[in-house]
């Protein structure tokens, strides 16, 4: 008998989810990971009296106690893990610094809508179709998973008939069928860089379902930041009798004539299973842990070498000894764009010291006892392409990225007219370097493999199976068939768990 029936490759995200719905089903379940804590990126860490949350803006797909989304379901109704969300305040406002244009959009359809008509006269009833898209869009996805990889192919071309149709372009071809005025597509794409690519080369499919889930149920936030929610699964692991070990680096996945065998960690252990999740990329499986290499097929590599890799994040934190009122912050999320000319956006993530685009959150608008009273908790986010930090010589680290970080919080002052430097009373700044070190991301990136059309949701479903390269290695996370994010890194750990069990003969 093996010792484990599932080994399970980090306790990121999609790990963790894995980890308790295969304990919830009674399988005998190993989580492997090489931090001292739960959750990856979705974690949280101090720095004097304030506790800082290291990389979610928001959640979609959550929605209210009393009409839940898929992650709100997956948690509470699948998993059995109580996690206090927190709606945030306003959609988001953008500003773009250099056509002097500042808007703060609400959640809601119609309320959308609305403001962008507000904004941009009678731009309404081409926005308004444009969702209704979205919608539909989102409703095929729901009736996918629903099918269980099984869809009946006349509901589909019957019902879901603009779903297929749109499936193969991008989010620009999509968008420009509709008519929508050039300002009014502007803020229309303000949650791009959520994505991480432009939307010439976006799946419109993956963009929609986000952008309708957000505006439809909202965006969240777990109260005690994400590490909240880490700390919530791991229990619900525990708890159904699964085991996992921190401080234990997994160094090889052992196969044998195409099969999984076991692993073995840092330590030296060897632990045997025919049932490995993985939630480290199959860039990393592949190059770093499969063992021996002579076990990847080639096909494999070719797949890996095919996609392209997501960016990673340099993030600044700050902790100011005043109030958001005092300091003139009266909104939760901010897009800070210098222009919308997006493919010229996504080509200075190769600059190294010239951002000009940031995603800033001001956490105290959304849980305003997240630091002490009189105090604010802030963000500040820009992606880089990978690679581009590893430009910087050694000696020149710490000047670099510190003079990143104040062009960041001085772009940010400007745009909003407030002034920040004189209230920090603790800042920590974090770079590609940082994020590959604490989590062992490839490259330190932050969103996996770019979901152009070709290698967005529905390609890498319609593929899975035909993609399982080593027989019992399946991926969970953000380099998954959903994608990346928060909210899909979830979901796919659940899923590809049921599929596990599947190959196990369970379900």
């Amino acid at each position: 008998m093996a010792d484990y029936d599932v080994i399970v490759i980090g306790a990121g995200n999609g790990g963790l989810t894995a980890g308790a719905q295969l304990s919830a089903r009674g399988a005998r379940v190993l989580v492997l990971e090489q931090h001292n804590l739960p959750g990856g990126f979705a974690s949280s860490f101090v720095r004097g009296r304030f506790e800082f949350e290291p990389s979610l803006h928001e959640l979609c797909d959550v929605g209210p106690a009393g009409d839940k989304g898929g992650v709100r379901k997956l948690l509470e109704d699948d998993l059995g893990v109580e996690v206090d969300f927190v709606r945030v305040p306003e959609a988001y406002r953008m500003i773009l610094t250099t056509e002097n244009l500042d808007v703060t959009m609400p959640f809601g359809i119609e309320e959308f809508a609305d403001a962008v008509d507000g904004y941009v006269p009678g731009s309404r009833a081409a926005v308004r179709s444009y969702l209704d898209l979205c919608r539909e869009v989102l409703d095929a996805l729901n009736y996918l998973g629903a099918s269980k990889g099984n869809p009946d192919k006349k509901v589909l071309l019957k019902q879901h008939g603009n779903f297929l149709r749109t499936a193969p372009y991008t989010v620009e071809e999509v968008t420009a069928r509709f008519g929508i005025p050039e300002q009014a597509k502007k803020i229309l794409y303000a949650y791009w860089c959520y994505i991480g690519i432009p939307v010439s080369r976006m799946s419109f499919t993956l963009w929609s379902a986000m952008l309708y889930k957000y505006l439809a149920t909202g965006g969240y936030i777990p109260r005690y930041r994400s590490h909240e929610m880490s700390a919530a699964i791991e229990e619900r692991v525990l708890k159904n009798g699964g085991r996992i070990e921190y401080n234990t680096r997994v160094d090889k996945i052992l196969v044998e004539q195409g099969k999984v065998t076991g692993v073995e960690t840092s330590h030296g252990e060897r632990f045997s299973t025919s049932h490995v999740i993985c939630n480290a990329s199959p860039t990393v499986a592949y190059n770093r842990l499969v063992f021996p290499k002579s076990e990847v097929p080639r096909t494999a590599y070719r797949q890996v070498n095919a996609r392209t890799h997501g960016s990673s994040a340099f993030v600044v934190y700050l902790g100011l000894d005043a109030s958001p009122e005092d300091l003139g912050l009266m909104d939760y999320s901010y897009f800070i764009y210098e222009h919308m000319d997006i493919d010229r956006l996504y080509a200075s993530f190769s600059d190294l010291c010239d951002p000009r685009v940031q995603a800033t959150v001001c956490l105290n608008r959304a849980v305003p006892d997240c630091s002490p009273p009189g105090t604010t908790i802030m963000s500040f986010t820009i992606l880089y392409r990978p690679g581009v930090w590893d430009r910087v010589a050694p000696e020149d680290y710490v000047s670099v990225k510190r003079k990143v970080a104040d062009r960041l919080i001085r772009n940010f002052e400007q745009a909003m007219h407030v002034s920040l430097r004189g209230r920090i009373e603790e800042i920590e700044i974090a770079t590609p370097q940082t994020f590959a070190r604490y989590t062992g991301s490839f490259a330190g990136g932050v969103y996996g493999y770019e979901p152009e059309p070709w290698d967005s949701i529905i390609p890498r479903m319609m593929c899975m199976q035909d993609e399982l390269y080593i027989e019992g290695l399946r991926f969970a996370g953000g380099n998954a068939f959903r994608t990346y994010g928060y909210s899909s890194s979830l979901l796919s750990g659940q899923t590809v768990a049921l599929l596990t069990l599947r190959d196990m003969g369970v379900v």
